[in-house]
């Protein structure tokens, strides 16, 4: 019998002790095993793996509710159903009307939008990006990098080697730049 299933068996028996015992052998595990249901989420999920894997933890150690542990597979399947629904209720929580219901919080730092994307004609921002590059090399550098990149302010930044205040000047220039640009021509 493995350390692990020793310890699972004293969990059953109601040693308190016991659950203490068994974080540090199964922690890199269950981490691994929440990246990576972490990873299958869709984007904006804010539940950290670290907080999956305490959450999910407690549930299966909960002294007041023991479990029957068949072995070490089985922990580890129930610790993966368990962050599955872990997830779930997290989800439903923030889908809740109460919540805004199906609107998101987004930053305007993170909206990185030249045009509204279903009037953008890439075509004629590639035209106007030429235009704008021939007038100023780096400010079509960061719209390149910001809007085609997904970079951060302070990413491009880091790639173009200029401070985060010039790259948030050349990308507001940049924007209105482009939109004047191709107002005129539509």
């Amino acid at each position: 019998m493995t350390d692990v299933q020793q310890i699972l068996v004293a969990i059953e028996h109601g040693d308190a002790k016991a659950a203490e015992q068994l974080l540090p052998l199964v922690y890199d595990e269950l981490r691994k095993l929440a990246a990576v249901k972490l990873a299958n989420e869709k984007p904006g999920q804010t539940l950290q793996a670290t907080a999956l894997v305490h959450e999910a933890y407690l549930r299966l150690v909960d002294t007041d509710n023991v479990q029957h542990w068949e072995g070490r597979g089985h922990f580890f399947a129930a610790a993966a159903e368990s962050m599955r629904r872990i997830l779930v209720e997290n989800y439903r929580r923030k889908r809740r009307l109460k919540r805004g219901g199906k609107m998101s919080r987004n930053e305007l730092e993170e909206v990185a939008v030249v045009m509204p994307q279903s009037d953008l004609d890439l075509v004629e921002l590639d035209a106007a990006l030429r235009k704008l590059e021939a007038k100023n090399t780096r400010r079509a550098q960061v719209v390149k990098l910001r809007y085609y990149a997904g970079l951060t302010v302070e990413e491009a930044a880091a790639t173009l080697g200029v401070s985060t205040s010039t790259v948030d000047r050349d990308w507001t220039y940049a924007r209105a730049w482009l939109f004047c640009e191709m107002s005129q021509k539509g």
